[in-house]
């Protein structure tokens, strides 16, 4: 396996091994199964992951794009359509969920055993982005703050447009504090998961931004964070690290998951970072970005309901037509209409079978009565 010591080689990590339990029920509405809604086709022609990868690859070459998904995924027809024709060895599946310091650790080795010096940006890849190239734009001055200082670990914050209980939150230091001109760099002071509707006011009233968990460090910078809190999560990992390029990886992953305690990132590692490591974690602030975690389908008839608001706007004509809105919500009610008739149609079937086994059983009864 070729190992590159190139500091300046930037890498990215694509998280896709949820289940998307909130939303499956519109799944299976909008599909008629329970595709994980990473790998789901709700919008336009690709799916959320595709939306991800044509993201990340603006910065980050496609051979360096490491994904991770379960292993249970890869029984659905669409996640093989999908994954086809990613590089090889970047998919990274999962034995089993274990959470999210998993799900981002075990790919993370992965880059760590092929480029030790590289720098890392991790997407969720059940994001909705509007204006993609704003996004990204500072997703790449986020690469040269951590090409210049490897020791930070610089997080996306995105300026909120509402206050959304089902969001995290990122407090900066001197939030509240007038910012001189033009894009900067903040400490962060504290995280927030998921306040009620009053508390998240206060909090964008106090400078507060939602957090994207789009974030950018060094491999190894991230890797000593993680020996340094969580040794034991360390060295499982370790294992993992010394079997990668083996025969006895897939075997080795596999028990090291079995024993592994499940872990979630943002609670055991990001929200200790601000009392452990204050001089390393930071946040950009990203405005004028239509950003939206698609975990409920109200997010989803918000942001369409948003951007046909937006065209709109930019054109008066278009009022009539509730472009993306309509669009999605007739292929539910065309899906929902299909899915009745199919149903009414079998159960008439099941209807005309049970009548014609009643036949069959009266005749044979009436044969077999004795004679007086």
């Amino acid at each position: 396996m070729r190992r590159s010591v190139d500091p300046s080689v930037r890498c990215g990590i694509v998280l896709a091994a949820g289940e998307g339990k909130r939303l499956e029920p519109l799944v299976r509405q909008l599909r008629g199964d329970s595709l994980p809604k990473q790998y789901v086709t709700f919008i336009g022609r690709r799916s959320m992951l595709e939306h991800t990868f044509a993201r990340v690859e603006k910065l980050v070459p496609r051979e360096r794009v490491f994904t991770v998904i379960s292993q249970e995924h890869r029984s659905y027809a669409a996640v093989g359509r999908q994954l086809a024709a990613r590089a090889e060895r970047t998919v990274i599946a999962q034995p089993e969920n274990k959470e999210t310091a998993a799900g981002i650790l075990l790919p993370l080795v992965h880059i760590y055993k092929r480029h030790p010096e590289a720098t890392v940006a991790v997407f969720p890849s059940d994001h909705f982005i509007y204006e993609e190239d704003l996004f990204m734009s500072h997703v790449s001055i986020a690469f040269h703050a951590v090409e210049r200082n490897p020791s930070l670990f610089v997080l996306l914050g995105l300026e909120p447009s509402e206050a959304e209980p089902e969001y995290g939150y990122i407090l900066p230091n001197g939030a509240a504090e007038a910012k001189p001109a033009g894009l900067t760099i903040q400490r962060v002071s504290r995280f927030i998961e998921k306040p009620t509707v009053d508390t998240a006011r206060a909090l964008i009233a106090g400078g507060a931004l939602w957090n994207t968990m789009v974030m950018v460090f060094k491999v190894k910078n991230l890797l000593d964070i993680v020996e340094k809190m969580n040794p034991e999560l360390y060295a499982a990992f370790q294992e993992i690290l010394a079997a990668i390029g083996t025969a006895d990886e897939k075997n080795r992953t596999r028990e090291v998951y079995r024993q592994l305690k499940t872990e979630n990132f943002s609670t055991g590692i990001l929200q200790k970072l601000p009392t452990s490591y204050p001089a390393c974690l930071s946040v950009i602030s990203v405005g004028g970005v239509l950003w939206s975690d698609w975990g409920l389908p109200r997010a989803i008839e918000n942001v369409l309901k948003k951007i046909d608001d937006q065209e709109i706007a930019e054109d008066p004509r278009r009022a009539a037509e509730g472009r993306l809105w309509k669009a999605f919500n007739d292929r539910l009610q065309t899906r929902a209409r299909r899915s009745a008739e199919r149903a009414e149609l079998l159960e008439g079937t099941k209807r005309a079978a049970r009548r014609e086994e009643f036949k069959r059983l009266e005749g044979r009864a009436a044969v077999t009565l004795p004679s007086r």
